[in-house]
């Protein structure tokens, strides 16, 4: 499996597109704008894009979803059900945030703990760490050693929890139940900013590792 991480949107969300190199099959991760550079990215790599991947429903990690899987008969999958208040809150994110008018839709299918999803020959595991949203999800390659986690983790910090039904309490328990057991040569693509291990992050970060209050 190979990935490109592309920086969308006023906000720098990392979409990540992934692909596998057997099929040239494809996924686009967290599609939050700017649906033409990333259309083009699939295009100069001669991908089949396959489906749209969500982590959570705030509009900086969705607002090109529908566009791109309307035009090219795409299934959307995920995020968890609990993050459906989001995604039909989407025209009213548009406006609070600056972007262009966004539609709320429903995924084909809302994923959950346990859940794995294909991309080529690949499978991909689900995990529910809410926290930042009560519906968040992060994805994991196991072959790979590599998770997407949204904006659970960051380099050096943690998701925000101010935003309605975001719980700080639930985000900390997250990371220490469903990310720390992946093992610390995890490598981690954030939802913004440089990618990271689950090893540095447990070892270092001020909000959750080991040294943390």
């Amino acid at each position: 499996m190979q990935f490109r991480i592309f920086p969308v949107t006023p906000f720098e969300q990392n979409c990540t597109l992934l692909w596998c190199e057997e099929t040239r099959g494809a996924a686009l991760v967290d599609p939050g704008g700017d649906a033409q550079i990333l259309l083009d990215a699939v295009r100069e790599r001669s991908l089949q894009l396959e489906r749209i991947l969500l982590t959570h429903g705030h509009i900086d990690h969705v607002g090109a979803a529908a566009e791109i899987a309307t035009a090219f008969d795409l299934p959307i999958e995920g995020p968890h059900r609990e993050d459906e208040y989001w995604l039909q809150a989407l025209p009213d994110q548009s406006r609070m945030f600056g972007f262009a008018p966004t539609s709320a839709f429903t995924p084909d299918r809302w994923l959950t703990q346990g859940d794995r999803v294909a991309v080529g020959h690949t499978r991909l595991e689900v995990l529910h760490c809410p926290g930042h949203t009560p519906g968040h999800l992060v994805f994991y390659l196991p072959a790979q050693k590599l998770a997407l986690v949204g904006d659970v983790l960051f380099k050096g910090s943690i998701g925000r929890t101010d935003l309605p039904g975001g719980n700080q309490a639930e985000l900390l328990r997250s990371i220490r139940e469903q990310l720390w057991p992946l093992g610390d040569d995890v490598s981690f693509i954030p939802g913004h900013g440089p990618m990271s291990s689950l090893g540095d992050e447990r070892r270092d970060n001020p909000f959750v590792g080991i040294h943390a209050a």
